[in-house]
């Protein structure tokens, strides 16, 4: 189930354990990005970079995806990666690492096949910079996927109203076009862009957040509407809105001349 490895997650209740273990990671909108964003990982990458890890459940799917690849996750938050490299051993995922690392600044230079970068870049004031530091990271031949926020999402049902305002985010979202145009200015080729979160994902994902308000908040009201939830999202699965709450960048740098 996907997700699952956080069920290792050291101090967790033994509802919340066996609930994981189940389940997967009870998140809707995370469930949404994982079920839109992993297809566009792809190839034969040897290593690979999830740069903004978080709770690392990308790093995990990457290290399971990719057996023979060196999975590194990084990630600002110190006091995250610790739980993170715990599960990971608990998981026995050998070819998967966490470092601590600012996305704006990751002080990589043409390492790595495959960059994987999922809602970090509005989370930094100088979004650029983060930008620019995700295309030195790859290396040649190598693929970027980048998903961020739209600036616009569905609220609640039907009408359009500028993104959420999440603590820790510097803007709301992007624009398609725009960021197309930014990842192409970086000397990349995009493959494809375009919105995720469909209706139903969208709708559903602003029950989940009007519930939880995305700090895992009233945990007994949530925990038996989740996998309905996730059932109707997933069933949104294929749609290809065009306009949504999320955007999905895939790029890839020129081989060298």
């Amino acid at each position: 189930m996907i997700g699952s490895e956080l069920a290792y997650t050291p101090g967790i209740s033994f509802f919340e354990r066996s609930y994981i273990k189940l389940l997967g990671v009870p998140i809707s909108g995370l469930r949404i990005r994982l079920r839109r964003v992993l297809p566009a990982c792809v190839g034969t990458p040897r290593r690979i970079l999830d740069a903004g890890c978080g709770r690392g459940v990308f790093s995990y799917q990457l290290a399971r995806r990719f057996p023979n690849a060196q999975v590194v996750g990084v990630d600002i938050d110190e006091e995250r990666l610790p739980i993170n490299r715990t599960i990971a051993d608990q998981a026995m995922l050998s070819n998967l690492e966490f470092r601590a690392a600012d996305v704006s600044a990751l002080g990589f230079e043409s390492e790595y096949d495959l960059v994987l970068s999922v809602d970090n870049l509005e989370h930094l004031e100088d979004d650029e910079a983060g930008l620019r530091s995700l295309v030195q990271a790859l290396a040649p031949g190598g693929r970027l996927v980048l998903h961020v926020p739209g600036y616009e999402r569905r609220w609640p049902v039907f009408a359009f109203a500028t993104n959420f305002d999440v603590p820790g985010h510097f803007r709301p979202g992007y624009w398609l076009d725009e960021l197309r145009e930014r990842v192409a200015g970086h000397g990349l080729t995009v493959e494809s862009a375009n919105y995720t979160f469909g209706w139903l994902e969208t709708v559903t994902n602003n029950m989940s957040y009007w519930i939880t308000r995305a700090e895992a908040k009233n945990k007994l009201i949530y925990a038996p509407l989740f996998p309905l939830l996730n059932v109707l999202a997933w069933l949104g699965r294929n749609s290809r809105p065009q306009r949504g709450a999320g955007i999905l960048i895939v790029a890839h740098k020129g081989e060298n001349p």
